[in-house]
């Protein structure tokens, strides 16, 4: 049998509330030779005190889990340690999650259920300094920038009238509440439907909600 030094071996750290998801990755990374678990933690606080005491050279971070939450732990761990490497393993693949995840400091991003070889491949990845996402992962990360930069552009006053879209307002109520022309008002609605990537104002609508543009309340 080939010994392994065991100091070219990559130290992980599994952070999930599951047993089985646990027990199912320990028993995965086993069959790699350069790859050791030498922790397990079942909650997000013991995931940040865990990673502090090991100091692991790769963490594989859950984000739902019981007293902090992933991107919490996540947080946490990059200030006390700006160079720990995380990978998020998880079951959440909505644009925001990915976003908040990797705007926390995430190098990876991998969704449940991903191959056994894209994994290791990640942890590699990862470990040697890189970032690593799964392809529907980095698109749903793009399509997420592309609209976020879409919604930057838009103006003052596009934002007044997205706001009062939101209320269900018609053209006509919105410029006599701005105190501006219906065809101005039918300009700035083109625009932001430009601007957003919308087909109809109702989607703009749920786009404006998705990025903080408005809220619920305000259709209220």
């Amino acid at each position: 049998m080939t010994s392994v030094d065991r100091s070219t071996l990559i130290q992980l750290l599994i952070a999930d509330d599951h047993p089985m998801v646990r027990d199912g990755l320990r028993a995965m990374l086993s069959t790699q030779p350069d790859l050791q678990v030498i922790g397990e933690a079942v909650n997000g606080t013991e995931a940040v005190r865990l990673a502090e005491h090991l100091k692991p050279d790769v963490i594989l971070l859950d984000l739902e889990m019981p007293e902090l939450d992933g991107v919490a732990v996540l947080t946490q761990i990059r200030a006390a340690d700006p160079q720990a490497r995380v990978i998020i393993v998880t079951a959440y693949d909505a644009d925001e999650r990915i976003v908040q995840a990797v705007v926390a400091g995430a190098q990876g991003y991998l969704l449940k259920g991903a191959p056994r070889e894209e994994i290791f491949r990640a942890i590699r990845v990862v470990h040697e300094g890189g970032s690593l996402l799964q392809p529907i992962v980095a698109s749903k990360l793009m399509r997420h920038m592309s609209r976020q930069e879409k919604t930057d552009r838009l103006t003052p006053r596009e934002l007044e009238v997205l706001h009062l879209l939101a209320q269900g307002k018609s053209n006509k109520q919105i410029a006599a509440e701005l105190v501006i022309s219906e065809r101005t008002t039918k300009f700035h609605v083109s625009s932001i439907l430009s601007k957003l990537g919308a087909a109809n104002r109702t989607e703009a609508v749920k786009i404006a909600v998705q990025h903080d543009l408005v809220h619920l309340t305000d259709s209220a």
